[in-house]
């Protein structure tokens, strides 16, 4: 190839090709953790506007409270509840590993009463409106490469604030609750999970099932069957 080119030439050329890769590998090197800088903040983002939007929604039933009843402020919030939360991974954790054991149509119907139960839980819980404000921090807390806490606030017009956090997970469909923290600490899921495997070891599935059917009657005052 170079038959006819003198060993100053090619060594220029060498020496060029060198300083040329070198450039665009330091190029490259550069690029990289700025492009997953960028990326973080992208998942940081959209985990945080999960939980702007949820709030947001949670607004609007604690001000619906005193003029609609339950059952249309319920079939308003569950919309921003299967949004926001990843039910189907908070019920299998909150069960425990029995969760595989049981048959296909029992933890369909399991799914479907936790869900109604989770969304009469804030429906009942967030159902007026005395100037209260949410905030949510803009920098989720990571927790390893697909998870993140998003620390939220609830702040009445006088007293102290109410501290909400969202452990969330990324999954296909975006950023998704797993778990809520009360003040910061008290794990729904580790409390649910006492209760369900006690209620799984003295009736089974049918047992939970009654459980959460009947916790969702006592909440909604039977507007949610």
């Amino acid at each position: 190839m170079f038959a006819n080119t003198d060993n100053a030439t090619i060594a220029v050329a060498g020496s060029a090709l060198g300083r040329r890769s070198l450039l665009g590998f330091l190029a490259i090197a550069a690029a990289v953790p700025l492009s997953r800088r960028a990326l973080a903040d992208t998942a940081a983002a959209d985990a945080t506007a999960t939980i702007a939007r949820f709030n947001q929604a949670l607004l609007g039933a604690m001000k619906a409270g005193g003029r609609t009843d339950f059952s249309s402020r319920f079939q308003a919030l569950a919309p921003a509840v299967d949004q926001a939360f990843d039910l189907p991974a908070v019920l299998s954790v909150s069960v425990g590993p029995s969760w595989a054991s049981l048959p296909q149509d029992q933890q369909t119907r399991l799914l479907d009463a936790f869900r109604r139960y989770t969304v009469a839980s804030y429906v009942a819980n967030f159902d007026s409106y005395n100037g209260q404000s949410f905030t949510v921090a803009p920098d989720p807390r990571s927790l390893g490469a697909d998870r993140v806490i998003v620390e939220s606030r609830i702040t009445p017009v006088s007293g102290g604030a109410t501290e909400l956090d969202y452990v969330m997970k990324q999954t296909q469909s975006g950023w998704k609750v797993v778990d809520v923290l009360a003040a910061g600490s008290i794990s729904r899921v580790a409390v649910q999970r006492s209760d369900f495997r006690h209620l799984l070891s003295n009736g089974g599935g049918d047992a939970l099932l009654a459980s959460l059917q009947r916790k969702t009657t006592d909440l909604s005052g039977g507007g949610v069957a």
